[in-house]
């Protein structure tokens, strides 16, 4: 079973525990870090809800690693298993913490300098001669998430509620994937470039995991059924 497959499972026996409750459940709209979402929040015992959902938020940017610019178009995709535990029962503050498929992925380009050329590990190669630079950006699969919160969506005697998150989860270090795509010089000279690419892909792998925490801040507005 796959990683996904198996958030998606979690998310169904928190659904099974709500069932199990006899209680109501509640659907959130969320907009923040990690772009658009929504989440069903499940009751689970006295101070606890479970909450699962999904985020999606497109990212499109330019950033320049060594000598190099890079265009960079990708996604931040996230789904959620979180158990919201409060301090007393129908509390508005929580703790949260859980765990995210992190479906984050970025496509990159490079773009050639001054004179269409790309400098790699010191070594200046013409782009007619090598062809486009090209590569993608991910990071792990499974992301711990820890968090506080404030607002409870499952409040009695209200169908309408907002709440608030501020946390963060774990990614990892970036993994990187750089190619250079119809390199047209001598076998040597390709050689050499394959390697000094091997290079560039360390350093913007050391660039890129600056993220390997990833900050969430979080607004909702929740509707109770």
């Amino acid at each position: 079973m796959t990683l996904k497959h198996t958030v998606l499972a979690c998310a169904a026996l928190l659904a099974g525990a709500s069932a199990h409750a006899q209680v109501g459940v509640a659907l959130t709209a969320d907009i923040g870090t990690t772009g658009a979402g929504f989440h069903i929040v499940v009751p689970m015992e006295t101070y606890l809800n479970g909450r699962f959902g999904a985020n999606y938020f497109k990212h499109d940017f330019d950033k320049r690693s060594g000598l190099v610019d890079y265009q960079f178009d990708g996604k931040l995709q996230t789904f959620d298993v979180l158990f919201d535990w409060y301090l007393r029962p129908q509390g508005n503050f929580r703790l949260t913490g859980g765990i995210l498929y992190n479906g984050t992925r970025f496509n990159a380009r490079g773009k050639p300098g001054v004179g269409g050329s790309f400098t790699f590990n010191g070594n200046t190669y013409a782009s007619t001669d090598i062809g486009t630079l090209e590569g993608d950006v991910t990071f792990r699969r499974a992301a711990p998430y820890l968090g506080i919160g404030w607002g409870n969506a499952l409040s009695p005697n209200k169908r309408w509620n907002f709440s608030a998150d501020l946390g963060a989860f774990y990614q990892g270090k970036a993994v990187v994937n750089l190619i250079p795509r119809g390199c047209v010089t001598s076998n040597a000279l390709c050689g050499q470039l394959a390697r000094d690419v091997a290079v560039e892909e360390l350093r913007l792998t050391e660039d890129a995991s600056d993220f390997k925490v990833y900050p969430v801040l979080r607004a909702s507005v929740s509707y109770s059924f």
